[in-house]
């Protein structure tokens, strides 16, 4: 392989000549590695993810995985590749070790190779004990490290995560994130995640790509792009909706305040320090008779990365887009 074990340039695709999921997206991804696509519901990810698996055309561009040229050479790519889709492709009447067993089958494995492989995977996932149950008797976490584990029985190696811990609760979703972890680092497996989470491409990707309306937004490594970001961020909740003008008036005999961003309720700034800031804000808020409900300071978030790139919070942004998909319909 490579330095990239991914590579995907200016991929456009149209949905009924209206939604524009992905308009000239770019970006690769170095082998051995876990790379991000963050992005709220309806960014383009998931179309992404089926262009690069070869279950779907782009209208324009080209993409290449594992070496090879998803549209010329779909057989080779599907070969080298592991899926893990958003809905789970488990047998729910069938067991675990049947799952797995089919799934080898389909990749040609037999005897005792099969035998010995799917014996690993179920050891590493935790799930040997509840091998010969039935998979609808195991918990969502315990279904999802089975949909994992079937994306790895044939030793990809490329896989692609689409939204795996969607659902999940938060104790089941830490031990996913564990052992998705040990693919890059204890087997070099090149691991293409998506999420609407915050704090899962901020636990797991090594590098990210943030996309918005099928466009990246901006690219690097989380601690990258956090660490460009100044100061501190602030977020205020006023009593009731308040204008841009408002509060920037109230804080111009403020110094070191910055990034001011006002949308109905919420204010969003940054100060060097913001434990330091937060008492003279709140003061001018005061005297301009702006009342406030709350406040919270933190270090940079990816959803200030975000902020930063967009002009809106992640969570708005879920939102919009929401809206966006319900009116194309």
């Amino acid at each position: 392989m490579s330095a990239a074990a991914i590579e995907a340039h200016d991929l456009v695709k149209t949905y009924g000549g209206k939604v524009r999921a992905l308009d000239g997206l770019s970006f690769g991804v170095e082998a051995g590695t876990i790379f991000g696509l963050l992005g709220p519901n309806g960014a383009g990810k998931s179309t992404t993810i089926k262009i690069l698996n070869t279950l779907s055309r782009p209208d324009s561009g080209s993409a290449t995985v594992a070496g090879f040229d998803v549209l010329r050479e779909p057989e080779k790519v599907r070969r080298a590749i592991g899926c893990v889709a958003q809905k789970s492709g488990v047998d729910t009447e069938a067991t675990g070790r049947e799952n797995l067993t089919l799934q080898g089958k389909i990749y040609g494995l037999r005897g005792q190779e099969l035998k010995h492989r799917v014996e690993e995977l179920l050891t590493r996932f935790r799930l040997a004990e509840a091998a010969n149950a039935v998979a609808r008797t195991y918990s969502g976490g315990m279904q999802r490290k089975l949909d994992i584990a079937m994306g790895l029985v044939h030793r990809p190696q490329v896989l692609f995560l689409d939204e795996p811990t969607t659902g999940l609760d938060p104790e089941a979703r830490a031990s996913l994130w564990e052992d998705i972890a040990k693919l890059s680092r204890e087997d070099g497996i090149t691991v293409l995640l998506t999420t609407h989470y915050l704090e899962e491409a901020d636990q797991l990707a090594q590098r990210l790509a943030i996309v918005d309306h099928g466009k990246l937004v901006v690219e690097g490594a989380p601690e990258q792009l956090k660490g460009e970001l100044f100061g501190d961020a602030i977020h205020i909740e006023f009593a009731r909706a308040q204008t841009e003008n408002q509060v920037r008036e109230a804080f111009s005999r403020l110094d070191g305040i910055g990034e001011i961003r006002v949308e109905g309720h919420s204010l969003h700034a940054r100060a060097s320090q913001g434990a330091t800031a937060v008492p003279g804000m709140l003061v001018a808020l005061e005297s301009a008779g702006l009342k406030v409900a709350s406040v919270t300071v933190a270090r940079p978030s990816l959803d200030d990365v975000y902020l930063r790139y967009t002009g809106r919070t992640f969570s708005e942004a879920e939102k919009g887009n929401q809206t966006m998909q319900k009116g194309a319909r």
